[in-house]
């Protein structure tokens, strides 16, 4: 199906085809995708990325979104944004190119996008400002942002006629979707979102592409307003971008931005789900992972994270117990940088009588992740006076000598160096304790 041309087809019908045609196409692209994980870097050349984000951006973030010109179902108004961005085109030619790398505009735009910033949201235009201007290898993630300039501009810059026999006068990929019915709407985002769910899964260059587009910000909307199905999709999508980001340490910096908007309403939205704490809800376990993922990104003060997850230890579901352990792991870690002030955080929030009783009798999913995260805790705050009264280093000496727990080499040198440094300490301050 590659090789026979099918990426062009699909992204053609992704660009022209009726709705519920464009949602099987979106769901095909999943599967290959899935699948055929080679194919993820073809998809990306034909524009793929940035055709389904203009369909998660559609009535999502429609008002002040540079995906979407149709609003409030008026063609007179939709004649007047396509008159308008027509002659701002053929006036600002020769700025055009500029302007797009300035304002970022060139990260898979929709080719007539809304520019005016009276039609921005502030939360959005402060997003676009913050992602923005040039970034270091940013003119190699994708191919959908080498051409964004041509796109934007019409058919001005020759070597981008090809790709705009797709893409100029996308008006009619846009034309009568506001008219489709909710159910046929729903059904497209969740296509879109399991799409780029799996067109992100373990590749840098398209979570880039996706990071660089308004998709964060359509995802922290559909996890608080879509369908069932959007909501998970845009969960899983959320856990495998930033698990990519977990490990490229550049695409974590540049999307995952602490005073990022759009970074933000993401995980407000993760924090929300993880607060609810409903263990039979499909979207905990994607939600604490992609928490997890982004420990790194959380300053010294940012602690809200750290209770929800901590009372999830308290979970009878053991796959949610063992996520929300595995997560405060990436927090109290010694490669984080912060461990100290999280591992005092995971403290203060009542997390050692919570490990101690998974240690103890939890499952044997949990247990081991229960223990790591002990060792941490212990290793970076051994002079906890809350480590000592919960007698944390006498389940330690118990753990070292259970075969099963001690199995792993690395576990077991960790197990001997907090147990070392937390009877160190402790053997110190026995009187205070006492």
């Amino acid at each position: 199906m590659i090789h026979a041309g099918v990426c062009s087809v699909f992204a053609k019908i992704l660009k022209e085809g009726p709705m519920k045609v464009q949602a099987m196409v979106a769901q095909a692209v999943s599967e290959l995708a899935g699948h055929y994980p080679k194919c993820q870097d073809l998809f990306a050349q034909h524009n793929i990325i940035r055709l389904l984000v203009s369909h998660l951006a559609f009535e999502t973030v429609q008002e002040h979104s540079k995906y979407s010109i149709t609003f409030n179902k008026a063609t007179s108004i939709h004649a007047v944004v396509v008159a308008t961005n027509n002659s701002n085109a053929n006036n600002h030619s020769n700025k055009a190119g500029e302007e797009d790398e300035k304002q970022g505009y060139s990260r898979i735009p929709h080719p007539l996008g809304n520019r005016t910033p009276s039609r921005l949201h502030n939360v959005v235009a402060t997003t676009m400002a913050m992602q923005g201007g040039p970034k270091p290898g940013g003119s190699q993630t994708t191919d959908a942002k080498s051409n964004g300039n041509g796109t934007m501009n019409g058919r001005q810059n020759p070597q981008h006629q090809q790709s705009h026999h797709h893409h100029n006068l996308s008006g009619t990929s846009i034309k009568g979707r506001e008219l489709e019915d909710p159910a046929t709407k729903a059904n497209m985002k969740a296509m879109a979102a399991r799409a780029l769910w799996q067109l992100a899964k373990g590749n840098s260059p398209i979570c880039r592409s996706i990071t660089e587009s308004r998709a964060l910000l359509c995802f922290a909307v559909l996890l608080e307003k879509g369908s069932e199905d959007v909501q998970l999709n845009s969960a899983m999508a959320l856990m495998v971008i930033t698990a990519v980001a977990e490990k490229d340490a550049e695409l974590r910096r540049s999307a995952f931005k602490p005073n990022s908007p759009a970074c933000k309403s993401v995980v407000d939205q993760l924090q929300k789900i993880t607060e609810k704490a409903d263990a039979d809800s499909d979207l905990l376990i994607p939600c604490i992972k992609a928490i997890g993922n982004l420990a790194r990104t959380f300053r010294a003060t940012e602690t809200r994270m750290i209770g929800p997850l901590v009372r999830l230890l308290d979970e009878r579901e053991a796959e949610v117990t063992r996520e929300a352990t595995i997560a405060l792991t990436k927090f109290a870690c010694t490669e984080n940088y912060l461990h100290l002030d999280h591992s005092k955080a995971i403290i203060s929030a009542g997390g050692a009588k919570h490990l101690i009783q998974l240690v103890y009798f939890g499952e044997q999913i949990v247990q081991i992740p229960a223990l790591v995260l002990m060792c941490y805790i212990a290793l970076h705050v051994p002079d906890s006076e809350e480590l000592a009264q919960a007698e944390v280093l006498t389940v330690l000496e118990w753990a070292s000598k259970q075969s099963c727990m001690t199995q792993d080499e690395s576990l077991e040198m960790l197990l001997q160096e907090a147990k070392s440094r937390l009877d160190l300490y402790q053997s110190r301050g026995s009187r205070g304790f006492h």
